[in-house]
């Protein structure tokens, strides 16, 4: 597992589809024509998810995090129960231990900055004045 697999995670694999056919169509240039705005702009409010305070959106922002603080608890565990594991002389080797141990430290890590990019956000928008 390498460093940034905590954040492929985070990225559903449309997404990826979906940056990937953005780049093509940069690479070809391609004028809107009036009529099509309009499609464009109803086609991309379509694709969107929901607000964040509803329900029915099955990838709200709530869940988004909610599954991955749950990720993260997850890893945790599973060092722990590696720790465990090796200290009480079960069959868990130190390598397995000590990457589970990283894995849950990166993970553990990244959550905080999301969490400090994400308060950061917020106090920003506070500050606006409207």
């Amino acid at each position: 597992m390498d460093m940034i697999s905590p954040l492929r995670l985070m990225v559903p694999p449309q997404a990826t589809l979906q940056s990937q056919d953005a780049l093509q169509n940069l690479a070809s240039p391609k004028f809107i024509q009036p009529g099509e705005l309009e499609q464009l702009t109803s086609a991309a409010s379509s694709d969107m998810p929901q607000a964040v305070g509803s329900t029915q959106s099955s990838s709200s922002f709530q869940n988004v995090l909610g599954d991955f603080v749950n990720e993260v608890s997850a890893k945790q565990a599973a060092a722990g129960d590696a720790v465990n594991g090796l200290l009480s002389g079960k069959n868990v080797s130190l390598h397995q231990a000590v990457i589970s141990m990283e894995e849950a430290s990166v993970s553990f890590q990244m959550m905080v900055e999301v969490r400090n990019k994400l308060l950061e956000s917020y106090q920003e928008i506070m500050r606006m004045q409207v």
